[in-house]
């Protein structure tokens, strides 16, 4: 799923370079140009991630994320301060009313990007893990129970297979070399051969997979190893 994020600056040129290469990133993005508007938008459409000036007309950019932060309803909503100021008492204020991440004008778009990139991978691994639970599409690992459901339908893994499933989810869109498998899920002190992950792997992709001719979970990464996509 596409994530669709929220830019918010008074300067229209700003929020259209944002748009633009969010957009190129393969990210939805919806636009407000005053406090008032976040504060309305909000209300009507879900934001996985909002980019928020803090030199806004109307309500400036501390006091909106302060009214998003108390509402039950937007206050999980992560939080990008975007800001032409560089003290450090600013930066302390933005963060402590809530803000993720605060990044200063003139900025760099790679910069922004990787910022962007990584805490919707944090909130994603968050959502992932709830009530002692990952999930993967429609697998479920219950990591207190040590179960793993498909569609609500149990599946037999043995310990190995689980502990490989877990890792695998755990670093989801990473590829993991078949020594560092062996090295986690087996320890260090293991002296078998690489080709016990590939016999795992294959095992896993039969229980898990609807097809493992075919695997939409289980990437294999040639020449390295594996990543759970």
């Amino acid at each position: 799923m596409n994530e669709k994020i929220l830019v918010v600056d008074d300067e229209e040129h700003i929020v259209q370079l944002l748009k633009y290469n969010l957009e190129g990133n393969g990210y939805i993005v919806g636009e407000a140009y005053t406090g008032r508007e976040v504060l309305d938008i909000v209300q009507r459409e879900k934001f996985d991630l909002i980019i928020l000036d803090l030199m806004l007309p109307e309500l400036d950019g501390i006091e909106v994320c302060k009214k998003l932060k108390r509402d039950v309803l937007t206050s999980s909503i992560p939080i990008i301060m975007l800001t032409a100021k560089s003290g450090e008492m600013d930066k302390v204020l933005g963060l402590e009313i809530g803000a993720d991440d605060y990044i200063t004008k003139p900025f760099s778009i790679r910069e922004l990007l990787a910022r962007v990139k990584v805490i919707l991978r944090r909130i994603e691994k968050k959502e992932n893990i709830k009530n002692g639970e990952l999930k993967i599409g429609d697998v479920v690992i219950d990591l207190d129970s040590h179960e793993v459901r498909k569609k609500e339908e149990y599946i037999d893994l043995t310990y190995k297979e689980f502990e490989l499933l877990k890792v695998l989810v755990e670093n989801r869109g990473k590829a993991l070399s078949r020594n560092t498998l062996l090295d986690i899920v087996w320890g260090y002190d293991y002296f078998g051969e690489t080709r016990t992950v590939d016999v795992h792997i294959r095992n896993l992709r039969k229980k898990i997979e609807d097809n493992d001719k075919e695997p939409k979970y289980i990437e294999t990464i040639r020449g390295i190893g594996y990543k759970m996509r």
